[in-house]
Formats: C-alpha cells, sequence, structure tokens
C-alpha cells in the first residue's frame, strides 16, 4: 500500500510510520516541524520505502499528487499540546479546520477514493464524564483555553462525516485519548515525559492543582495499531470512534508512580492551575473512554500497561542522560 501521513514527523505519525514500513508499504510522510521533529524519524530515513516532505499542508505544492497516489491517508497535522494550544488559539483554527478542509477537497478534486482517516481527539468531550460516542458535547466559549481546540476538532469529524456521505469516501473518525511513550516532548505540556524527565533528573515533579484530576494513558504503539485496524474499516466509516486505554488514574498517583519506579529522591510541588495556564483555564476533572465501539468493532484491546511504558520511557531518558554526560 501507499501511504500518507499528515503529521507524518510528531510523536503519533512517527510511529505509524515504522508500522507501516514493518508491514511493506510506502510511505509519504509530510510536517512541518512546527510540533513534529527530524529526530523522530531520523531512523526511517534511510529507508528506501520512506519519503519526507518538510512543508505545511495548507500550501504544500505536491498535495494533490501526493492524495491522488495514496491507497491510505492519515490526517494527523495539527496544532496540539497544551502549551501551545493556549497560546496560539488563532493558529489552532487555521491549521487544525482549514488544513483538514484543503486535504478533503484535494481528494475531491483529484476524483480518487483512498481509505482516509481524520484523527479528533477526547477533547470534543469537553468537561462530560460519561465519554461514551453518543453523549452530548456541550461547550461554553468563554470558559477554558482548549474549547477553541476542542471545537477544531469537534469541526474536523464534522468536515469528515460530511465528506464520507457527500462524496462517498471511507473517513475513520477516531477520537484519540491521552497518547504517551518514546518520542513525546515534555516541552507542550505533556505531562508523562516532563515527570520521567523531573523524576531522572532528581528534581520535583510539578503537579497542576491537587493532581485528584484523573486521565486515561494509552501506549503509542497501541494506538497506532488501533488507528490500522480502524483506517477503512467500513463497520465504523464516518463514526466517531474513542482510541485509548479504560485504565484511569490521578495525576498525583501518576507523579507517585513515577518516582517509585525510578528510584527517585524527587519530591512533588504542586502548582495551582491559574499559575501554570492562566486564570481563565478550566481543568478538566476526569477522561475516561467508554472503549466499547472500538473493541466491538475491532477487536483492539492494549497490550502495553502503564507500568510497562514508565519502565520504559525511564531506561530511554536514563540513556539519553548518559549519552549527553559523556560527550560532556
Amino acid at each position: 500500500m501507499n501511504i500518507l501521513i499528515t503529521g507524518g514527523a510528531g510523536f503519533i505519525g512517527s510511529h505509524l510510520a515504522e508500522l507501516h514500513l514493518n508491514n511493506g508499504d510506502n510511505v509519504l510522510a509530510v510536517d512541518d516541524l512546527s510540533t513534529g521533529s527530524r529526530s523522530n524519524i531520523e531512523p526511517l530515513l534511510d529507508d528506501g520505502d520512506f519519503r519526507f516532505e518538510v512543508s505545511n499542508l495548507l500550501d504544500w505544492p505536491e498535495l494533490e499528487d501526493a492524495v491522488a497516489d495514496a491507497d491510505r491517508i492519515y490526517h494527523l497535522a495539527a496544532v496540539v499540546g497544551m502549551f501551545r494550544v493556549l497560546d496560539e488559539p488563532v493558529e489552532v483554527m487555521r491549521v487544525n479546520v482549514g488544513g483538514t478542509e484543503t486535504l478533503l477537497e484535494a481528494v475531491v478534486r483529484m476524483g480518487v477514493s483512498p481509505e482516509i482517516l481524520i484523527a479528533s481527539s477526547s477533547s470534543v468531550y469537553g468537561a462530560g464524564k460519561h465519554l461514551n460516542e453518543e453523549a452530548e458535547l456541550v461547550f461554553v466559549p468563554e470558559q477554558g483555553g482548549l474549547t477553541g481546540y476542542a471545537l477544531s476538532k469537534l469541526a474536523n469529524e464534522i468536515q469528515a462525516i460530511a465528506y464520507a456521505r457527500e462524496h462517498g469516501l471511507s473517513v475513520a473518525v477516531p477520537r484519540i485519548f491521552n497518547t504517551v511513550g518514546p518520542r513525546q516532548a515534555g516541552s507542550y505540556g505533556f505531562v508523562l515525559p516532563r515527570f520521567v524527565r523531573q523524576a531522572i533528573e532528581g528534581i520535583p515533579l510539578t503537579v497542576f492543582g491537587d493532581g485528584s484530576q484523573t486521565r486515561s494513558f494509552c501506549d503509542v504503539r497501541d494506538t497506532v495499531e488501533a488507528l490500522e485496524m480502524l483506517a477503512g474499516n467500513r463497520a465504523t466509516s464516518g463514526r466517531p470512534v474513542n482510541v485509548g486505554n479504560a485504565r484511569e488514574i490521578s495525576i498525583l498517583n501518576l507523579a507517585q508512580l513515577v518516582i517509585e519506579r525510578s528510584e527517585s529522591p524527587s519530591t512533588i510541588d504542586f502548582v495551582p492551575f491559574e499559575e501554570a495556564y492562566g486564570e481563565k483555564f478550566r481543568t478538566i476533572e476526569q477522561r475516561r473512554p467508554d472503549t466499547e465501539r472500538l473493541e466491538e468493532t475491532t477487536r483492539f484491546h492494549p497490550r502495553w500497561t502503564l507500568e510497562q511504558t514508565i519502565d520504559d520511557l525511564i531506561e530511554r531518558e536514563m540513556a539519553t542522560s548518559f549519552k549527553q554526560e559523556a560527550r560532556a
């Protein structure tokens, strides 16, 4: 298969590229490197079945040729990460909504019918606690800096469903929950890599709020397998599907787990939300996916436990620190 991945140098995109190369596919990845990193795909650059283009999807001159050649398209290009989303609200809407429209319009213009996956996010649930795909979604625009991002991803779902119905396209719409694992950068606000780095350095782990808010973390290697199962799946085409791991843990317990498994002397510092994210920030107290639809339609079950992921990240972070010390 010929695979096109937008956001292909990103955290999830690079793992998807690796998965498909291991399957014997040809992969074209495009990324403007605003959030993604060339280092994520460095090991893939010598593979003759992999090609990488640095470009913004909104003005990529090869877009039409790329979609015409693709058997499957994974659209992951977006403004992501808590800090960047809060700092660049205009860019969130321009890239997330405009980029998706640009891609889908190119597919229609070229008269092709590749399998398409448009990545959505658990953020579409807002502050809701019943995270089932049939749940009503309620937003208050003035509450919380993440509302713009959530609505941009909900717009992506509406775009995907509209094009699927009007143009007969096969479009998967995964709502991706908190994904963790190798290559995730803590600098954009992702909590687990930040905790691991702080623990290895022996400095306090910063927990925002009182740490009672809960999240469910899915290893990226499980996430990309679920995405691969959903792409081209007729049972879920044009329907949102939660993708994640249903195990739930508080952020405080996550910090304690990282300290325990790294045998770190680190303590925990609590930082008020308003200090970290601004006065209008509204925290989400719970984010646990209902994965029944995913399991029924794909037979997907996570293989990585949270402890295994944390151990893997600790080992990688320690190896990186050792190399840096050796160079110094």
